[in-house]
């Protein structure tokens, strides 16, 4: 049990670091807070709160792995690497396509409260 509750620890230590080094990470998390706070003012239902926590995870998941990516190649190419330019940037534009999905499906679900 103690290993159990020690992954946990690892994981959050893990996410505050992400949090401190990464511009991106503190971007996407006051988008979070913004939709949250929105959400709970207009009232949206069950249904869109599933929709945009699970739109909200899978943003900050991939910006986490694009961090962890990214410190990885870091770690094993010292110099300057177009291939490890290109696995950063390919990177980078699966948080991008996350992001720009997430922002589409924030537009549809509160456009009926804005209208």
């Amino acid at each position: 049990m103690n290993k159990f509750l020690k992954s946990f620890s690892y994981a959050f230590s893990g996410l505050v670091i992400a949090f401190k080094e990464q511009l991106n990470m503190k971007i996407h998390a006051v988008a979070c807070l913004v939709v949250i706070v929105f959400g709970f003012y207009v009232e949206i239902t069950s249904l869109e709160w599933c929709i945009l926590t699970l739109t909200m995870a899978v943003v900050i998941a991939l910006e986490l792995i694009n961090t962890a990516i990214e410190n990885l190649v870091d770690l094993v190419s010292s110099t300057q690497n177009p291939h490890a330019g290109k696995i950063k940037d390919i990177a980078a534009a699966a948080v991008l396509l996350a992001a720009t999905g997430a922002l589409g499906i924030g537009i549809v679900i509160f456009k009926k409260y804005l209208i």
